[in-house]
Parts: C-alpha cells; sequence; structure tokens
C-alpha cells in the first residue's frame, strides 16, 4: 500500500510540473530532437555532414540543458526537488521490492541440492584476457575433485564437450565467453546433464542475468560443491542453441569484418555511413509482427532468451527473469535523422511503442525472412552466415543449471526489480501477484 500510494504522489507531482512547465518541457523534447538527428548525422555521415551533425547534437543537449534550468528556476529549488522525488522514489522501490519478495521464491523453484560425482570443466585460457589463470580456476577447480580440460588452438570446443560425456562426465561446465557457454550449454542438453557457468569471459552477460558473481569466477565454481539446480530457458535460432541473444542487421554486419575484434570503433566509424547513410540500402530483413504488421528493412532486430529492461535505469539491457518461456523481440526501422528524433522524443515521454519505426513484443516463436536466403547474425556474439528463414524459439526451462546455494536469493532481488503497478495491487489486495 506504501508503495502505491507513493507511486501515486509521483504521479501528480509530474502532472502538476508539466501544468507550470509545458512550454520549457515541450523546448526539452525539441533539444533532444535536434541533438538525436544531429547524432544521426554525426554516425551515417562523412565530412562536413558529419561535422554539422556534431554541432547540432551539442546545440540540442544545449537546448535541452536551458530547458530545464528554466523549468526548475533556482540552484536552491532544483535541489530540493530533487532531493524529495529521490526520497520518494527510494521508498516506493523498496517498499515495492519488500511486497514482491515474499511470492518470488516460487517463480524460480529450485531442485534439490546435488553435487555431481564426475563434473568436467572445460577452460579457454585466452577468455576475459586471461581471467581463468589470474583467478586460478584449474587450480581451484582441482581442488574441488573437477576434471578440467584447457582448450588449445585449434580445437573443437563442441567435440571436446561431447569427449567428456563419453568418459563419463555427468555435468559438464564452462570457463570462457557467451559463445562459449552457448555451445557448451548445448551439448549438455543434448544429454540432459546440469551445466555449469563459470564467469571468466569478457562481458559475461549470461552469468550477470542469472545473477552470479562476475567480479570474481572462482566463487561460481561452488556450483560443483554446494549447489542447487535451477531450470532456465533457452532459445534456439534454426536448431542452433543460444543463450542471450541474435542480433541482426547493423551490428551483425559490422562483427563479420575481420578488423572489428581489434578496433571495433574505428571499424564501426568506417562502416556506418555505407550501412546507415542516405546512398544505403535496406536490410534485407523481413518479419511478421504479432499483430500483424509486415516490416521491412530494419536496420537493427535483437530476438533474445527472454526480454530486455528497456529503462533508463541501472537495469537497462539486462533481464531480470531467465524462466518466462518467451522470446524478446526489438527491432528499429528509422531510415533518417528525423525519423530517428521522432522515435527519440516519443521514447523520452515513455511512448515510443506508438513509433510505427519501433517494434517490441515477446512470443515463444518468431521468423525472419529474406529475400537473399541468408542473413548475417551475431549468436551470443559470434559472427555467422544463416540460412533464411531464421526460425527462432524458445524453450522453457529446459537448461539444467547448477549454481551456488546462495544464488537463490540473488535471482530472488533481480526478478524484484520487475515491479509494475498491476502486480501490487494483487500483493495488496492479498492475490498472488501477476508477473
Amino acid at each position: 500500500m506504501i508503495a502505491l500510494a507513493g507511486t501515486g504522489v509521483l504521479a501528480v507531482g509530474v502532472v502538476l510540473f508539466l501544468f507550470h512547465s509545458g512550454v520549457h518541457v515541450i523546448s526539452g523534447l525539441v533539444g533532444m530532437s535536434v541533438a538525436v538527428a544531429g547524432a544521426w548525422w554525426a554516425i551515417t555521415e562523412r565530412a562536413l555532414r558529419r561535422a554539422l551533425g556534431a554541432l547540432a547534437l551539442v546545440a540540442g543537449l544545449v537546448i535541452l540543458a536551458l530547458a530545464f534550468a528554466a523549468a526548475v528556476s533556482g540552484v536552491a529549488g532544483i535541489f530540493v526537488r530533487i532531493v524529495v522525488a529521490v526520497a520518494i522514489l527510494a521508498v516506493v522501490t523498496g517498499c515495492a521490492r519488500y511486497a514482491m519478495a515474499r511470492d518470488l521464491h516460487a517463480l524460480d523453484r529450485d531442485r534439490e541440492p546435488r553435487v555431481p560425482s564426475r563434473p568436467v570443466l572445460i577452460c579457454n585460457p585466452k577468455s576475459g584476457g586471461g581471467k581463468v589463470e589470474r583467478f586460478g580456476i584449474i587450480d581451484a577447480a582441482r581442488d574441488l575433485g573437477v576434471e578440467t580440460v584447457i582448450l588449445r588452438p585449434g580445437d573443437d570446443l563442441e567435440q571436446v564437450a561431447h569427449d567428456a560425456v563419453a568418459r563419463g562426465a555427468d555435468c559438464l561446465g564452462m570457463a570462457g565467453g557467451d559463445g562459449s557457454q552457448a555451445l557448451v550449454a548445448s551439448v549438455a542438453v543434448e544429454h540432459d546433464l546440469p551445466f555449469v557457468c563459470v564467469s571468466a569471459g569478457t562481458r559475461n552477460h549470461f552469468a550477470l542475468d542469472l545473477g552470479l558473481d562476475r567480479v570474481n569466477p572462482r566463487r561460481t565454481l561452488d556450483a560443483f560443491r554446494d549447489a542447487v539446480e535451477r531450470r532456465v530457458d533457452y532459445a534456439t535460432v534454426n536448431d542452433r542453441l543460444f543463450v542471450n541473444n541474435v542480433s541482426l542487421g547493423v551490428y551483425a554486419t559490422i562483427v563479420q569484418e575481420e578488423s572489428y575484434r581489434a578496433e571495433k570503433a574505428r571499424t564501426a566509424a568506417e562502416l556506418l555511413p555505407e550501412l546507415l547513410g542516405p546512398t544505403s540500402e535496406k536490410f534485407d530483413l523481413q518479419f511478421t509482427a504479432p499483430d500483424g504488421r509486415e516490416v521491412d528493412g530494419p536496420f537493427v532486430i535483437l530476438v533474445s532468451n527472454n526480454p530486455y529492461a528497456v529503462t533508463a535505469s541501472l537495469d537497462a539491457a539486462t533481464r531480470h527473469r531467465m524462466d518466462t518461456g518467451t522470446l524478446g523481440v526489438i527491432a528499429v526501422s528509422t531510415s533518417t535523422g528525423a525519423e530517428a528524433a521522432r522515435l527519440m522524443a516519443l521514447s523520452a515521454v515513455g511512448l515510443r511503442r506508438s513509433s510505427p519505426f519501433w517494434h517490441e513484443f515477446t512470443t515463444a516463436e518468431f521468423e525472419i525472412r529474406s529475400r537473399s536466403g541468408h542473413a548475417l547474425a551475431g549468436v551470443d556474439g559470434e559472427a555467422l552466415d544463416l540460412p533464411t528463414p531464421l526460425r527462432f524459439r524458445s524453450h522453457p526451462g529446459a537448461l539444467r543449471l547448477l549454481v551456488p546455494a546462495d544464488n537463490e536469493a540473488e535471482a530472488t532481488r533481480r526478478q524484484a526489480r520487475d515491479v509494475h503497478i498491476r502486480a501490487l495491487v494483487d500483493v495488496a489486495m492479498g492475490h498472488a501477484p501477476h508477473m
């Protein structure tokens, strides 16, 4: 009830602010639109047009800053309003999470504690800039009685995992990046074995969204000793397993370049004008949205194993849950700076879904077509050229995952971040929350 009341107070405050400062809000949106249009030119154009785009970006940000300062006059007034808003928001967030946490344990059912008798951990010594050696993963695993296999140049990772199963492994683990995690997890799924994710990659998105420790990968080794079993989803594209996402369009094209691994920024800067500039052709990608709309030529499509949070918060681009049984789909089909500015203006006021250039939905199955019969894709960061149509499917609860015993609490906290008004009303009424 406190969370609901606090939300109401914030809503009233926003309405009053808009009523008294409507002109400044509109000015701020204009500034944002100018900044986005300028950014689009800076990214997609060359030479003089790129410089003009950069100037427009700066000008738009200045307009936005001036509008904000005018809307809340006086340093003291700005400070007081910010402090009050942050205090109310903190109370709302804390109460909301407390209200939801009591019921979240039932959402991510843990199996009985289980210690594998013949676990095998495959280690990529180059992953994450040498995290396997830096954190002493191999010695720590051996101390736990885990057989370790060190990848050598030229090794076929999938075959290495199959060989481990042939030797009698009853649990497979991978110390490496997200692409390697997906490959070894696919072998574990094939043989109905539990899988252990050791966060020894560069970004470790899968470990992050599972609530595992990314700072110290040695802690994830506890899954071989003091573990519980979680059932989480995985997804497939044309029967290839992925645990994070598949990207198509601009990113998927750029990562195909040999120079991308060594010089990401320079490679992107060189290719973006060709891919998104005024003389560029539409991407050969088509799909049908759940509402029946036909989308042709989006320059970005992201299909994820469970939906990402698309919010202006620290949780942006993360997944609160890994057991929704759905794919998250996000696509952007703007082709000019003006269209990008319109989209960003709508996003600023929470109306991005009303834009014809923004496509966001969840689904259990999804298909992407192309007229050429193939499409470049980044599958968990791995650059691939796949035959089309691309058929995506979610596999609910089909990945058996061994995690340290304390992961249940962290998973609960992550799920509690995904709080909605409807769920709070359910709790206030004494019902189970609708998630």
